[in-house]
């Protein structure tokens, strides 16, 4: 039996360190003020989907990214941790009116024990999460009040 159970443990283990296969993906664009900057998303819908999230990706494309999809809202206390991700990430915490109520840098946690890594949480309600390579939302000068338009017919033309 405890054999079993190490065997069990070990497999969950090393299963999660293995990126999930790519999600279904759309074309959406942050926009600001002065412009509208086009990305994809991969859309984590489901509970496993938002659960392993990034873990294990080695890289993702620039103007690549993961939006997590909440049907309910969730409490400014959620939040995101970095357990088995080995990208350094921004996270934007999206109202389901598409503004940005907070934007987080998140780092890498490097403990093989998941209680032991930070969590980043939202600190505003929020419905979507936008997980994008470390940076670019200070690269892009999108900030907290600015917008997030899902599928292309929404993104206009600079």
């Amino acid at each position: 039996m405890v054999l079993l159970s190490v065997t069990l443990t070990s497999a969950c283990s090393a299963d999660s360190a293995i990126p999930q296969p790519r999600l279904e993906t759309t074309a959406a664009c942050f926009v600001t003020a002065e412009k509208s900057i086009a990305v994809t998303l991969e859309l984590a819908r489901d509970s496993q989907q938002r659960q392993k999230g990034l873990m294990g990706r080695e890289s993702i494309a620039p103007g690549n990214g993961m939006l997590f999809i909440y049907q309910q809202t969730r409490s400014a206390s959620h939040g995101f941790w970095m357990y088995k991700t080995l990208l350094h990430l921004d996270i934007g915490y999206v109202a389901r009116n598409g503004v940005i109520g907070s934007i987080r840098k998140m780092t890498p946690c490097t403990s093989s024990n998941g209680g032991n890594c930070p969590t980043y949480p939202a600190g505003v309600e929020f419905t979507y999460a936008v997980e994008m390579n470390d940076g670019f939302f200070e690269e892009n000068d999108i900030e907290v009040g600015d917008r997030l338009l899902i599928g292309a017919p929404n993104c206009r033309k600079d």
